[in-house]
């Protein structure tokens, strides 16, 4: 199968979800700059979270300019990925709406893990079909930085019951990771 359709549901998707996301931040009835205080938790929520997904959008993209064909169970799991992604406008505004307590900051840090997860899968299922001697395979290597995501996502919800603030802190270390652009496909696409 061709790719192209899938790509162009998913960015259409990643839009969406940017939007969505934007659409709860609704301005203060006051016009002053003390009036946006209290905004700033929902703020500051919303940019990790925009973070998050231009992360997963680059990395999607670029997946797909080395990835020549697809199947099926690529398109179930691109699926998966964008519905755990699509989970992510809520748990932000739960987390920002509650100042960063425990309970939405967990369920943040466990959304961000299915998302971790899912995009695993779907690693491993365009790994499946191009083979491990393919430019994929070799592009992605060993996926250091995707396993110990996962690691800090779990150890981040667990901290987020002790302390909802290192757990936070944990999900803003993970999208530091990543937020350094990922040259591994870039590298190969170039040679």
């Amino acid at each position: 199968m061709k790719k192209g359709r899938l790509e162009a549901f998913s960015d259409g998707v990643f839009a969406i979800l940017i939007t969505i996301m934007v659409l709860e931040l609704h301005a203060p009835e006051g016009n002053t700059f003390e009036a946006l205080r209290p905004l700033i938790p929902k703020f500051v929520s919303y940019i990790l979270s925009f973070i998050y997904l231009a992360i997963y959008w680059n990395n999607h993209h670029h997946l797909f300019q080395i990835v020549e064909h697809i199947n099926g169970k690529v398109l179930w799991y691109n699926t998966l990925l964008l519905f755990c992604l699509s989970l992510v406008p809520f748990v932000t505004a739960w987390m920002g709406e509650n100042e960063f307590s425990a309970a939405p900051v967990a369920l943040y840090g466990i959304i961000l893990l299915l998302c971790g997860c899912a995009y695993y899968i779907l690693l491993q299922s365009l790994l499946k079909v191009h083979g491990s001697k393919s430019l994929l395979a070799m592009s992605i290597g060993n996926d250091f930085k995707g396993k110990i995501s996962v690691i800090i996502y779990s150890i981040g919800v667990l901290l987020s019951f002790y302390n909802s603030w290192l757990g936070f802190a944990l999900y803003c270390l993970v999208a530091g990771i990543w937020f350094i652009p990922d040259q591994r496909i870039e590298k190969r696409i170039k040679e």
